[in-house]
């Protein structure tokens, strides 16, 4: 859509899942460690970063990494714990036999997200739900038919946007971004 992407894999071995929209020019692909971006201060328009926030012990420094490098916005997502994943701990060996590769996550609340993007400048812009009922659930059904169909419920009523995860933000710069 005439974006400019780069896309950047902490492995050249990443580069295999998207290697035919890099050989075909829609994007770039580059390696580098996620919480010392190789990239200049506001380098990008937008960052977006989709399931990693929630794999990164050092979250707070990749919060600030996204923000030093992101003119106008940062789009992340995490899962929360003010949501039906207050029970995934407690799910995790189950989730574990259903993924066969799952790395070690957390779950967070809205307001520790939040304040460490402020601390970086960035302030919500906006939040969403992406789904009600837990994601190991859809994940072990394997059908994105059968999985709406159970979304589809809970969706007729506000409680989803309220406690719903993952949950999708996006952070813009506020009058104390610096840099």
């Amino acid at each position: 859509d005439g974006f400019i992407v780069t896309v950047l894999g902490s492995d050249e071995s990443c580069r295999h899942r998207i290697a035919k929209v890099v050989d075909d020019g829609q994007c770039t692909f580059q390696v580098g460690n996620v919480i010392a971006l190789p990239f200049a201060d506001n380098s990008f328009d937008v960052v977006i970063s989709f399931r990693l926030l929630t794999h990164c012990e050092q979250w707070p420094v990749l919060v600030k990494e996204l923000c030093r490098v992101a003119r106008q916005a940062v789009i992340v997502d995490y899962p929360t714990s003010q949501s039906l994943n207050v029970i995934a701990p407690m799910l995790f060996k189950a989730k574990k036999s259903f993924e066969k590769n799952t790395r070690t996550w957390r779950l967070f609340r809205h307001n520790e997200v939040g304040e460490a993007f402020h601390e970086n400048g960035f302030t919500q812009r906006s939040r969403k739900a992406q789904f009600f009922l837990p994601m190991v659930l859809h994940r072990a059904i394997k059908s994105r038919r059968v999985s709406a169909a159970l979304e589809s419920i809970p969706r007729a009523h506000p409680l989803p946007e309220r406690r719903g995860s993952p949950v999708i933000v996006k952070m813009a710069p506020g009058v104390n971004k610096q840099g």
